[in-house]
């Protein structure tokens, strides 16, 4: 079950949100929460229920374990454990298959790759529990003593198939007291709304553009096709996955939790330092704080430190040498930045800061789509005239034409032009006309995208396989 589908929209999370709030015991709100979410991750794949609940249930034990020795050296194994585990799970239900291909590939043999299907957002409740276990270790965080909100934390609809990468002491206190705000409610069913937008009006058409041009053969890929197709793809990308988490924050709001943000309008951003800032904020706080700050960070070894953590970034993406390559793409540039551009950077004009920013990230985005190599290569030539392909056709232009006010639309929501205007309306309107142009919005939004949603089978979402 995806949000931006008809089912989830108008009976799964009116429902819960029935029943949720006809209760007023906070330990029966979280079992009802559990209950749902459960339902949520068992609608499209039941098997993986198990799986689950068994990782959370290690984790809980180790968390139970290393609260009992804590300061202690035989606190280590349960912090070994949950790495055990949770790094098990994912090696192999996600690269299993690609290191026996590369294994037989290296040494010429023939073992028969593994082909378990991915459990989704396994890379997502993974990186969670290993956070809280780590924090448990290092007494940041105080042990969770009941294994139903261990659970719930593990388990939230709201974050668990995409993230935002929740943090257990993002909501300790919240698990046990949640206060109920019509403010609060009302923000989230705003942001839900704007999400829902975001995802079916703005990505949902971006992809369908996208398949035009990539999906066809690239050798009748004119030059400007090449460069349309891929920039539709980083609209798609962008809006796919920062409505998703929109409507993740917003659903929060709607149950009393406050996620932090993942995404910042990284597309306006004056350099690719300044992109990783703004884009999967969750996921890259995670590499920082667990990977790249206990490694040295900038004060020991920081190139490897970079290396390892860009490596590791592109692998967290998928289990394909393009999203190694994506990894260490940008962790070469960030290094770039880091050693030469950004005094170079800093003296630039703003406008040449974008240009060169955006250009890097949509040829990021290019590596990052193509999982065979080969197709990549073929297209990176192509978009910088290294073939006989022509350098423009009609498709473009009437592609072009036909989505430019769509386009002028999904450039303005990159920027932060909406958040700019609500803050002027707090600032000059009273507030029941400010509530009621928000209400306005809402609904607009809401009716626009269930209107696109009825008939329509194009509903995807990117990061589902990550």
């Amino acid at each position: 079950m995806v949000f931006s589908s008809l089912l989830f929209l108008f009976l799964f999370l009116p429902l819960n949100l029935l029943i949720y709030y006809s209760v007023k015991n906070s330990k029966i709100k979280n079992i009802i929460l559990v209950i749902f979410s459960l339902i949520f991750y068992a609608w499209g794949e039941p098997i993986w229920i198990g799986l689950l609940i068994f990782s959370a249930f290690i984790d809980y034990l180790n968390g139970l374990f290393i609260n009992k020795y804590l300061g202690k050296p035989i606190a280590k194994l349960g912090l070994y454990s949950t790495l055990f585990f949770n790094l098990g799970f994912l090696f192999t239900f996600k690269y299993s298959d690609f290191i026996v291909e590369n294994f037989n590939f290296i040494f010429s043999t023939n073992f028969v790759k593994p082909g378990f299907l991915l459990p989704i957002g396994i890379s997502f409740y993974s990186f969670q529990t290993i956070s809280y276990t780590i924090d448990v270790y290092k007494g940041e965080v105080k042990v969770q003593k009941s294994f139903i909100n261990f659970l719930l934390f593990v388990s939230l609809f709201h974050q668990l198939v995409a993230g935002p990468i929740v943090r257990y002491s993002h909501i300790t206190n919240e698990i046990k007291n949640r206060l109920f705000s019509w403010v609060d409610f009302s923000n989230g069913v705003s942001r839900f709304c704007m999400g829902l937008f975001k995802k079916v009006c703005i990505a949902n058409i971006a992809g369908s553009i996208c398949l035009q041009f990539l999906d066809e053969d690239l050798s009748s890929l004119s030059v400007l096709g090449g460069w349309y197709g891929i920039i539709m793809y980083s609209l798609q990308i962008y809006f796919d996955f920062s409505g998703y988490s929109d409507m993740a924050i917003g659903l929060g709001w709607m149950f009393g939790f406050h996620y932090h943000e993942n995404f910042n309008y990284p597309y306006i951003s004056k350099s690719i330092t300044d992109f990783w800032r703004r884009w999967h904020i969750s996921l890259s706080t995670f590499f920082r704080d667990y990977i790249y700050i206990p490694l040295g960070g900038n004060k020991k070894h920081f190139i490897r430190n970079i290396a390892i953590v860009w490596t590791l970034t592109g692998l967290w993406h998928g289990a394909s040498w393009n999203f190694i390559f994506w990894g260490m793409y940008f962790g070469i540039i960030l290094l770039v930045e880091k050693l030469i551009l950004n005094k170079i950077l800093n003296k630039t004009p703003t406008i040449l800061r974008h240009v060169y920013t955006l250009f890097f990230i949509v040829i990021g985005w290019s590596i990052f789509y193509f999982t065979d190599i080969k197709q990549l290569l073929l297209f990176l030539k192509i978009i910088f005239g290294f073939t006989q392909n022509q350098l423009f056709d009609f498709e473009v232009q009437n592609a072009f034409i036909e989505n430019i006010y769509w386009l002028i639309l999904a450039v303005i929501l990159c920027c932060p032009i909406y958040i700019v205007v609500q803050e002027k309306m707090q600032f000059y309107f009273m507030n029941p006309i400010k509530y009621s142009v928000n209400l306005v919005l809402d609904i607009t939004f809401f009716i626009i995208s269930v209107s696109l949603l009825v008939g329509s089978t194009y509903n995807p979402f990117i990061y589902f396989r990550f």
